[in-house]
C-alpha cells in the first residue's frame, strides 16, 4: 500500500535527515562543487547510475559514507540474468526473454507494472554484457542441482525456484544466478566485490569524483519543489580520514564475527561499538558542511533500512527479531531524504527473510511444521519463499523435523558444503537438535500440537510410500519416509542458534520509465531520482538470489540514461 505522508521531526521519523533548504533559485546559494548527476550512496545501484551517466557524457559526483560498495560488495555476488545471456549460452542453458518473464511474474507479481518487468527481462542479457564491458567477470561453470549457493568452482546456478514443480508449470527451468568470477580461495562474504569494484574502477576511470566518508543530510530545492542539489557533511582528507576509516572497518569487523543471536555475540558487538563510537567522535569534531549542485539530478541509492531498528519495528514488526543483512549504512537515510521533499513510499512492510535448508539436501527432505504441527510450504523452495511464508502467515515460528537416517545423512552432506553453509548446518545439528523416541515427546519440546504433528508425519509417509508428490507440490524424489527416533530443530525467526537473515524491500515510489521519485499525488519530483533498495523495484515483492543486484543495475542505468535529454536546473 501507499504510505501516508511523513515529515521531518514527526514522531516516527527515526532519522538524522533534515528538512530541505528552500532557495529562490539555483543562483541564490554558494555551491562548493557541482556535477550533472550527484549520486548519494555508491553501491550497486549508485555505481550503475554513475557509469551510465558518464557513458552519455555527463559529469558525476558520488557521495558515500564509506568508500563505496554497500550491501552489494558484502553480498554473495550473484547477478540474476537470463533471456539468453552469453554465459547461459556457453553453459548450454536454454532460456528466452519470454521464459524469463513467465517465471519472474510469479515472483514479482504486480509490485511493478508489466511493461517494467518485460523491459527488465528484455534487457537482461544486454545488462550482463554491459557489466562485462565494464570489467565484471563471469564464468559458465554450471551447477545444475538445487542449492542455496553453488559449490566452490561453480558460477552459474539455479538461484530461484525454477526447479520447483509448481514453477515449472509456467516456465521451463533455466539457471539465471550469475556469480561474479574471481581467482583464488572462496570467500563467503565480500564476493559481491567481483561485481562492484570493477564498476567503481570503470566509473573513476571515466571521470567520476568520489566524496568518501561523507553523507547527505538534506536536499536543496527551489520554491517549486525542484531538487537543485544537496547539503553534505565531509571529512577532510589525510590522517583524519584514514583514522576514521580504520576505526569504522575495525568496528564493523568485530560486529560481524558472530551473528547477533549467537551466544557470546554481545562481547564482540560491544568491542565493535567502541571503535564505531570513536569514529563518530571524529565525525562530530572534524566534518565540514558543503553544498553540491546537481545540474541535472540527484540519485538516491543508499540502500534500505534494515539496520534502522526503529524503522523496522514501525514498518515491519514481524521481522524485528530477524538478523539484519547488509551494512550499518542501510539505515533508511535515503528514503527519508526522498520523503523530506514529499516523496511517496510503498511496500515498506516488505522484508525478505532467508530460511535456507539446502545444503545439506537432507534438511529439505525432512518436514517443516508450524506451532500447530502442520506443514505449510514445500521444503524444497528457495529460502526466501519459505521464510516469507513462515513470517507472514505463521508468526515467524517453524520447526524442522527429521528422522535419524536423514539426520546422519545431513551430517555427511554438510562436510561437502562451503564453509559458511557447513558451519551453519553443524551449529544447528550440534546445539539446536533435540532427539526423541516418539512423536508425543517430540511435540512437547516446543509445545507443538502433538495430534496434528502425528497426522502430518503420517500423511507425509503416505506420500513417500506411494512415491507421489505431496499436497504442497514437493516432488516424489524429495520425499522420504520418517521413522522414530526423530529430531526437531527450532528454525523460527527468534531461534538463537539459527539466525534468520533479513533485508528490506520497499522504498520510494518511482516513475518506472525514468526513475524519478514520485510525490504522494503521483507526480514526478523534478531533479530527484532513486534506484536500488532505496526504491520500489522488481524484487520488492519477494526475493530470489541475485535479483536485488540485477535490479540495482537495471534501475541505476535507467537513472543514468534519463539524464541525457534533461536540461540543466
Amino acid at each position: 500500500m501507499l504510505e501516508t505522508e511523513l515529515k521531518v521531526n514527526d514522531e516516527q521519523w527515526f532519522s538524522k535527515i533534515e528538512s530541505p533548504e528552500i532557495v529562490s533559485d539555483v543562483t541564490s546559494i554558494e555551491w562548493d562543487d557541482e556535477a550533472d548527476l550527484v549520486v548519494l550512496g555508491l553501491g550497486g545501484a549508485g555505481v550503475s547510475a554513475a557509469n551510465e551517466a558518464l557513458d552519455h557524457g555527463c559529469s558525476v559526483i558520488a557521495i558515500d559514507k564509506t568508500s563505496g560498495g554497500g550491501a552489494t560488495a558484502r553480498s554473495g555476488g550473484v547477478f540474476y540474468a537470463g533471456g539468453g545471456t552469453s554465459i547461459q549460452k556457453e553453459a548450454g542453458v536454454e532460456d528466452t526473454k519470454e521464459n524469463m518473464y513467465n517465471y519472474l511474474v510469479q515472483e514479482v507479481g504486480n509490485v511493478v507494472n508489466q511493461n517494467t518487468l518485460r523491459k527488465f527481462c528484455d534487457t537482461s542479457a544486454e545488462n550482463t554484457e554491459w557489466l562485462i564491458e565494464n570489467g565484471v567477470q563471469f564464468n559458465a561453470k554450471y551447477y545444475s542441482t538445487k542449492s542455496s549457493y553453488p559449490g566452490e568452482g561453480y558460477y552459474l546456478y539455479h538461484s530461484d525456484n525454477t526447479l520447483v514443480p509448481k514453477y515449472k508449470e509456467t516456465a521451463y527451468p533455466a539457471a539465471r544466478g550469475h556469480r561474479g568470477y574471481e581467482d583464488g580461495p572462496f570467500k563467503p562474504i565480500g564476493v559481491g566485490g567481483t561485481i562492484f569494484y570493477p564498476l567503481k574502477k570503470a566509473a573513476l576511470n571515466k571521470g567520476m569524483r568520489l566524496f568518501s566518508q561523507s553523507e547527505a543530510r538534506s536536499l536543496v530545492i527551489n520554491q517549486s519543489g525542484d531538487v537543485l542539489g544537496c547539503k553534505i557533511l565531509v571529512l577532510p582528507g589525510g590522517q583524519i580520514s584514514d583514522k576514521h576509516m580504520k576505526l569504522t572497518k575495525r568496528g564493523e569487523l568485530f560486529q560481524m564475527i558472530l551473528p547477533p543471536s549467537y551466544p557470546g555475540s554481545n562481547f564482540f558487538q560491544k568491542i565493535g561499538q567502541i571503535f564505531l563510537n570513536q569514529a563518530k567522535k571524529i565525525e562530530d569534531k572534524y566534518r565540514e558542511t558543503k553544498y553540491i549542485k546537481a545540474k541535472k539530478g540527484v540519485c538516491i541509492s543508499t540502500g534500505g533500512f534494515i539496520f534502522n531498528r526503529e524503522m523496522v519495528e514501525h514498518y515491519a514488526p514481524k521481522y524485528i527479531k530477524g538478523m539484519p543483512l547488509g551494512t550499518s549504512q542501510d539505515d533508511g537515510s535515503g528514503i527519508r531524504l526522498g520523503q523530506s521533499v514529499g516523496g511517496a513510499t510503498k511496500h515498506m512492510d516488505r522484508v525478505t527473510a532467508w530460511r535456507f535448508l539446502n545444503p545439506p539436501m537432507s534438511f529439505a527432505k525432512g518436514i517443516v511444521v508450524n506451532k500447530n504441527g502442520e506443514r505449510f510450504c514445500n521444503e524444497m523452495v528457495y529460502g526466501a519463499t519459505l521464510g516469507d511464508a513462515m513470517c507472514e502467515d505463521h508468526n515467524g515460528k517453524s520447526y524442522l523435523v527429521m528422522d535419524e537416517a536423514l539426520f546422519k545423512k545431513a551430517k555427511e552432506e554438510a562436510t561437502k558444503a562451503l564453509p559458511f553453509q557447513r558451519d551453519a548446518a553443524r551449529m544447528l545439528m550440534l546445539f539446536n537438535a533435540v532427539k526423541k523416541k516418539n512423536i508425543q515427546d517430540l511435540a512437547a519440546v516446543y509445545n507443538i500440537n502433538s495430534s496434528n504433528l502425528e497426522n502430518t508425519i503420517q500423511q507425509y509417509n503416505g506420500f513417500a510410500s506411494a512415491s507421489s508428490s505431496c499436497n504442497l507440490g514437493k516432488s516424489a524424489e524429495d520425499i522420504v519416509e520418517l521413522n522414530a527416533p526423530y529430531y526437531i530443530m527450532d528454525i523460527s525467526i527468534d531461534s538463537r542458534l539459527s539466525p534468520l537473515p533479513t533485508l528490506t524491500l520497499g522504498g520510494l515510489l518511482l516513475n518506472e520509465e525514468t526513475g524519478n521519485v514520485k510525490n504522494i499525488n503521483g507526480e514526478d519530483i523534478n531533479g530527484l531520482y532513486a534506484a536500488g533498495r532505496s526504491a520500489v523495484g522488481v524484487c520488492s515483492n519477494i526475493y530470489v538470489s541475485g535479483l536485488s543486484i540485477a535490479d540495482c543495475v537495471f534501475s541505476g542505468r535507467r537513472v543514468g540514461s534519463s539524464l541525457v535529454n534533461k536540461n540543466e536546473s
